[in-house]
């Protein structure tokens, strides 16, 4: 990349961060009322963690195989997951439906009853709110994100070929022993503390959507993979322990949970993709 495509490349980096409480400006060229996302930048490294998803080796339910991924580029993610007030602007501009939650919780508390639907309905708003684009982390983002808070599928879980249930009842037990209260109430933002790369709330009481499709994935005799079969009318959730869950349902305890433990709470929070400004400022320049 040239020095002058290096520069302008800066440039629209610092114009894209705009602090908390400014007013921000939208595409139209109209300042918009609402404030820009507290973030944090990760810089680019590497992860290993449990792929999500289903494995199954001659019809029987295998361990999550681990993948070790490279990320090459930075990943700007909100600080917090998008609050009951965020999400609240939204609703007022009709860019989203309410959330499903009727309990009375604090408006800076993390919104919850919202569905994979919602998510995406708030993140095509807020883009067109910021004239950036923000989108759904994917299950290895956020899993990067969450840091020494990221657990994934339950460890320990013992595969037996003459008796498939004690896969299920390890990993039962290990949901057991974590002995968290049912139904918690949302708490406000920064009740869960903050990880070792500055972002607050990970694996508290609030799962997060992801953009990762629902995956089964059939494993050949020496454990490498078969064949593969995407779900995307499911989507992964990561929290407390990872979850499945149907794009529509906005409570999991309501009996949408597509495998294991209902998360309490469903709710999610942006990354800002750089990539799509940057191509069109580039792109406009006549660059790319």
């Amino acid at each position: 990349m040239s020095p002058f495509i290096l520069k302008v490349f800066s440039v629209a980096m610092a114009a894209a961060t705009v602090p908390m409480g400014l007013t921000a400006i939208g595409r139209n060229g109209h300042r918009e009322p609402h404030p820009a996302a507290m973030t944090v930048t990760l810089v680019p490294g590497p992860i290993t963690y449990p792929l999500p998803g289903e494995f199954l080796r001659n019809g029987r339910p295998q361990a999550n195989l681990r993948l070790r991924r490279q990320f090459h580029e930075p990943i700007e993610i909100m600080t917090y997951q998008v609050s009951v007030s965020d999400y609240a602007d939204c609703v007022s501009a009709g860019g989203c439906q309410p959330a499903q939650e009727t309990r009375a919780i604090p408006s800076n508390a993390p919104v919850t009853g919202v569905s994979y639907l919602d998510a995406n309905a708030y993140a095509q708003w807020y883009s067109e709110v910021t004239g950036d684009d923000w989108r759904l982390p994917s299950d290895e983002e956020w899993a990067f994100a969450a840091a020494e808070r990221f657990a994934g599928e339950f460890e320990g879980v013992e595969n037996d070929a003459s008796n498939p249930a004690r896969r299920w009842l390890t990993s039962y037990k290990a949901e057991v022993d974590l002995n968290r209260k049912p139904d918690p109430l949302p708490r406000s933002r920064g009740s869960f503390g903050v990880n070792s790369q500055g972002l607050a709330d990970f694996s508290g009481n609030v799962w997060e959507w992801t953009s990762t499709c629902y995956v089964r994935t059939t494993l050949a005799v020496d454990g490498s993979v078969a064949s593969s079969v995407d779900n995307c009318g499911v989507h992964v959730l990561e929290g407390l322990h990872r979850a499945y869950m149907s794009n529509f349902v906005s409570d999991g305890k309501s009996g949408g949970c597509a495998v294991g433990t209902p998360p309490d709470n469903l709710g999610f929070r942006l990354v800002r993709d750089h990539s799509g400004w940057a191509s069109r400022i580039l792109g406009g320049l006549g660059i790319v």
